[in-house]
């Protein structure tokens, strides 16, 4: 619905996902470099390469713990950066230059290492961004030498772990406020900083949102932008003695009217005077019909007002109906309001029903099905509330609390080692839910009969994978009692692989921003619906095999040491 004034940029961000052996561009912040991490992925990297095991082949699992924002999904988002980060990977001679002054007692050699790392020895296999996820199951594996490894987790941590929550806050919004609606993103001017600004945008355009304010992200990554004028343009008008160029062409091109500002308060007038309006509003404020004139002036094909800078029903609906009336004697078509405070329930619940009485006093068809937005610091519980309430909305603007994920602060992405020369390794804590999963693992997802996800499992990377039709049995990873046999009636292996550094091996393609907004889409509609509900949702089913299980308790057993009572 073209609710506002729209522009499409160049599908910039879309061609960033690879195609074929071609290497990926640069991240998009260029402030993504090897040298944004913690100094303790260095000291470790010199460690390991003075110990000698610099070249020790490794297996990391990237994951979060728990859902955020009370619930029981997640959405996967980061992955494209992370795969031009590694593909762009290289130390240049200023960098070298800084660590040597931070790192001053480790030898030259280590130095001369760090300039020929690269990423030709990496692998990296990741669920498809804008995939619905999961806690424990695997959001990236990523295998090769120790050291270099060691160096992608924190920047990896930092690329995935926001753009998989803004994604899935995204994902939430559009979940609350139904299909029907349009999304507006207009998070910019209060994101935690530029960059948090930009990625906001694409991360909610990938959750489900259908445009933004944000043009330099309209330029980047080919989102549809929105945007009509604000508070301020409304009140900088003092009345219509201001309008010089009064001419408007019909939008046929048959003729011009000379004094469209005239036809406005033609109009006007009229609304004051029919029987359906009479003793409903007095006289309207000037100066803001001064600014919608001229603002249809400007943009006659797309006509959009911010009607609640003085009064909403007395003034701005009566004002926009004038200005909208006059540009349909010359064929134009207006697209509607927009409420940035107040009640909005109430507000567009009459400013609809003053609409549709316009429609049947003056017969404008479709008069009465002019578009609604609202803004104001929206969020979820609001627009729950407002569909509680019952509103006639067709549009949201929200800003503040999507962009900053007001209601969590962060994901809590982490990055644990799970293999290493083949050897699994654990990680044990006294918080079971800390327990790192071990060794290089494969990863599905079993479907039910109504096709609906039942389960994802792990499996070890030789095991057998799940067969449609034949019983597999699925454990909690620790806890004993809670297992369940399942019988799948499709089977999708969840990790693919992105990224092969030297092999010639076949490797799937980066999906453009549009492919992973449909995945994600597509994604939230096919799961249960208990499992997405805002209030008390199911939680969803992660397991892993029972031969798996048993490794995973026989290392637990052998890693743990041996109390001694005295």
């Amino acid at each position: 619905m073209d609710s506002m004034q729209t522009a499409t940029g160049p599908r910039a961000g879309e061609a960033g996902g690879e195609r074929g052996r071609a290497v990926p561009p640069r991240p998009t912040n260029p402030m993504v470099t090897p040298l944004l991490t913690d100094l303790y992925q260095f000291t470790m990297t010199y460690a390991y390469w003075k110990a000698g095991k610099h070249q020790d082949r490794a297996v990391f699992d990237l994951y979060f713990r728990k859902n955020p924002f009370g619930g029981e999904y997640t959405v996967f988002g980061g992955l494209e950066e992370c795969i031009r980060f590694i593909a762009n990977f290289k130390f240049e001679v200023d960098d070298i230059s800084f660590l040597r002054s931070v790192m001053p007692t480790c030898e030259d050699g280590f130095f001369e290492y760090l300039k020929a790392i690269d990423c030709k020895d990496v692998e990296v296999y990741a669920i498809p961004e804008g995939s619905v996820v999961f806690p424990k199951i695997p959001l990236m594996r990523i295998e090769g030498p120790v050291a270099v490894v060691q160096l992608l987790e924190t920047p990896f941590i930092n690329l995935v772990n926001y753009a998989s929550l803004v994604t899935t806050n995204a994902a939430r919004h559009r979940l609350v406020s139904g299909k029907s609606k349009t999304l507006l993103e207009f998070g910019l001017r209060r994101a935690q900083g530029p960059d948090g600004g930009i990625s906001a945008s694409r991360c909610c355009y990938m959750g489900g949102f259908d445009a933004t304010s944000n043009v330099a992200a309209g330029r980047l990554f080919g989102i549809p932008l929105r945007g009509t004028h604000s508070h301020a343009f409304v009140s900088s008008y003092m009345g219509p003695d201001e309008i010089t160029d009064k001419a408007l062409r019909r939008r046929d091109g048959s003729s011009t009217c000379q004094d469209f500002v005239s036809l406005v308060q033609t109009w006007l007038s009229k609304i004051q005077w029919a029987n359906s309006f009479v003793g409903t509003f007095g006289e309207t404020n000037q100066s803001e019909l001064a600014a919608f004139t001229s603002y249809a002036l400007a943009f006659p094909n797309s006509f959009l007002a911010l009607v609640d800078t003085y009064d909403v029903m007395k003034s701005g609906v009566p004002n926009f109906c004038a200005v909208a009336l006059a540009l349909s004697d010359l064929g134009y078509k207006a697209i509607g309001i927009r409420l940035d405070s107040g009640d909005l329930a109430y507000l567009s619940t009459e400013a609809r029903k003053f609409f549709c009485a316009i429609e049947e006093e003056f017969g404008v068809l479709d008069f009465g099905k002019m578009s609604i937005t609202a803004s104001n610091d929206l969020n979820e519980e609001t627009i729950d509330a407002l569909n509680k309430q019952g509103h006639e909305i067709d549009a949201f603007g929200i800003g503040t609390y999507l962009v900053t994920c007001y209601a969590q602060a962060a994901l809590g992405c982490v990055f644990k080692l799970v293999e290493i020369n083949n050897q699994p390794r654990i990680k044990l804590s006294e918080d079971v839910t800390k327990v790192s999963i071990p060794c290089k693992k494969r990863c599905y997802r079993l479907y039910g009969r109504e096709s609906y996800p039942l389960v994802d499992i792990m499996t070890g990377d030789n095991e057998l994978p799940p067969k449609v039709g034949e019983r597999i049995l699925c454990r909690h990873p620790f806890s004993e009692s809670k297992r369940a046999y399942v019988v799948p009636q499709h089977v999708e292996e969840l990790l693919k692989c992105y990224w092969l550094g030297n092999s010639d091996k076949t490797r799937a393609e980066l999906p453009s921003l549009k492919k992973s907004r449909e995945r994600c889409l597509q994604q939230l509609e096919q799961m249960r619906p208990d499992h997405m509900r805002r209030l008390n949702p199911t939680p969803y089913k992660v397991s892993v095999s029972a031969k798996l299980y048993d490794y995973i308790h026989f290392l637990w057993l052998n890693e743990a040491p041996v109390g001694e009572l005295q």
